[in-house]
């Protein structure tokens, strides 16, 4: 299996791989689209996107999954354990300057005010930890996760520094041309698609009254615009249960009544995480 992520070695998206599918090849991209662009281009690689995390929100990959339209093979729900990376023998009262991303270090506010680093921004986390590594200053330090250490060959001088220990990322992953997996009565799926409304008053309440009527849970519903306009707008949209089950099949087709556009995207079981936090 092939699995393309963004960011360099030890990164979060790569530590998600390794704990979901340790026997994977890995495949470092520049960017979300770099990702998306080698499994659009090769079925057999999938790509593993964060999709929103538990503290700042959605990440806006919307666009870019309305743009390649690949199927959602599977969601994995990621502990982010943030760690101050230093050198071998570095101790915290060594330590003047932190570099991470910029979303790590406002999650670790707390820690970095109590010891009155200074913060310096970078593109992501596993750079950070590469950069700090090849400096080889002991004044010098990095938010990043445990893999980052053990790849760039650091020390974790303090771990779970985050603020907010509760800190989780929603992880999807994509593949082209996979078929949806049988439905079993006693699984819990998710079903995930985009669609597009008719231009007509009170589109959006009509659409979803059918869910209202057949008791289907909506997990999600994130609007996002048509390129080029203010005035049209594409969904996201989940809900739990198998297209295959009577209650999920009737509630999308009310829905497609109402859709100028509508894409199914995949049905996938439910992470197990879900069952913990409901």
């Amino acid at each position: 299996m092939k699995i393309a992520y963004q960011g360099i070695a030890g990164s979060y998206s790569e530590s998600c791989v390794k704990e979901n599918y340790p026997d994977a090849e890995t495949i470092p991209c520049r960017t979300f689209q770099d990702a998306f662009e080698l499994a659009k281009n090769d079925s057999n690689i999938k790509a593993i996107i964060p999709e929103q995390n538990q503290l700042i929100g959605s990440i806006n990959i919307e666009t870019l999954i309305l743009k390649y339209r690949l199927n959602i093979y599977a969601e994995h729900f990621f502990p982010i354990n943030h760690n101050l990376l230093v050198l071998p023998g570095a101790k915290i009262d060594d330590i003047k300057n932190v570099y991470s991303h910029t979303a790590a270090l406002s999650q670790v506010n707390s820690f970095i005010r109590k010891h009155k680093i200074k913060e310096n921004v970078m593109a992501d986390t596993a750079g950070s930890a590469a950069y700090i590594a090849n400096l080889k200053d002991k004044s010098k330090a990095a938010i990043a996760s445990k893999l980052s250490a053990e790849i760039y060959g650091l020390e974790i001088l303090k771990s779970d520094i985050q603020d907010d220990k509760e800190n989780f990322t929603r992880f999807l992953v994509f593949q082209k041309n996979i078929s949806q997996p049988e439905f079993i009565t006693s699984d819990k799926y998710i079903t995930s698609f985009i669609f597009k409304l008719k231009n007509k008053p009170a589109a959006l309440f009509q659409s979803l009254t059918g869910m209202s009527l057949r008791q289907v849970d909506m997990t999600k519903l994130h609007s996002f615009p048509e390129k080029g306009t203010f005035s049209s707008y594409y969904f996201f949209c989940e809900v739990q249960g198998h297209i295959s089950d009577d209650k999920v099949e009737g509630a999308l087709k009310d829905l497609e009544i109402h859709c100028s556009e509508f894409q199914l995207l995949g049905v996938f079981n439910q992470d197990s995480f879900r069952e913990k936090k409901s």
